[in-house]
């Protein structure tokens, strides 16, 4: 092969290596597990579409209160009918996908009393779904990626506390992702103490359900300045855009593709901290199909 060649060759190599990584590319997040009717976690991993999945909700803790998983109609975690997940998880991360436990959501009850319970909550995550052991673990034997806090009530107290002691079991060998679902109103009136430890990997912040700072076609700017703050003054690792679904996946903040896809991404990519897009939930992606629509532009 001739010299020119051989260079033609190569550009065409480099090129099909820079449109397949894409510039600053991000990924999918997505919350699983609040609908019996979004198919199963693993169907979920294996659309190719997301990263990230969350499983929704560990929804009772802390303060005294006897942990208590809600999955909605895909399992009864009462009866200890969720731990056929574990084999869900595994097919996930052997797909390259992190799951990931989210703490709380919009109907649960916890809070942590103390410094104290915060520590007992983390020694219990790690046993019961992370790199520890008990012979009880609800969703079976597999390790999950990490621990995501999507605190919506109670109190701001002692969220960092836990942060600290989940990030200190990442000494013990496999890493334990920390991630947050804050509100875009910046700072965050319950988790943004603990996200200003620096502790945490990823964090979904809600552009949605909050007015002050969600897109309207009228308006980017209250979008695009919430998103500068959020990016500059969070030290974590990546910061996404949290959108729902569809427009029936929240009372306010849908984003048609059209807009996500030709002003709101142009106009939040260029940041350094730009990891994706988040969405709530599988079952309004399925009926919409907003994730396999916005992927390639992600």
């Amino acid at each position: 092969m001739d010299s020119k060649l051989k260079m033609s060759a190569l550009f065409v190599c480099s090129m099909v290596l820079v449109l397949a990584t894409g510039s600053n590319g991000g990924g999918i997040s997505i919350y699983w597990g609040q609908n019996g009717n979004e198919g199963t976690l693993a169907e979920t991993c294996a659309t190719g579409n997301y990263e990230y999945v969350n499983i929704a909700f560990l929804a009772t803790f802390g303060s005294g209160r006897t942990p208590m998983m809600n999955l909605a109609g895909h399992c009864d975690p009462y009866s200890n009918g969720c731990t056929g997940l574990s084999s869900d998880i595994k097919s996930c991360q052997a797909k390259g996908v992190k799951v990931i436990l989210s703490l709380g959501g919009g109907a649960g009850s916890y809070s942590l009393a103390s410094s104290d319970d915060a520590r007992q909550v983390a020694t219990y995550l790690w046993n019961n779904f992370l790199g520890g052991t008990s012979s009880s673990r609800p969703l079976g034997p597999a390790v999950l990626d990490g621990i995501d806090f999507d605190i919506e009530g109670g109190t701001d107290e002692h969220w960092d506390d836990l942060a600290k002691y989940l990030s200190g079991y990442s000494k013990k060998g496999k890493k334990v992702y920390l991630t947050a679902a804050p509100q875009c109103p910046f700072p965050d009136a319950l988790v943004g103490n603990a996200l200003k430890t620096g502790l945490f990997d990823y964090v979904w912040v809600q552009f949605y359900n909050n007015p002050p700072c969600q897109y309207s076609s009228a308006d980017i700017a209250s979008l695009e300045d919430a998103w500068k703050q959020w990016t500059s003054d969070i030290p974590a690792t990546k910061i996404f855009l949290g959108l729902p679904a569809s427009p029936d996946a929240a009372g306010s903040g849908f984003i048609p593709v059209n807009d996500l896809t030709s002003n709101v991404l142009p106009a939040i990519k260029n940041s350094s901290k730009y990891g994706g897009v988040m969405l709530w939930s599988k079952y309004y992606d399925d009926q919409s199909g907003y994730s396999s629509s916005i992927k390639s532009h992600v």
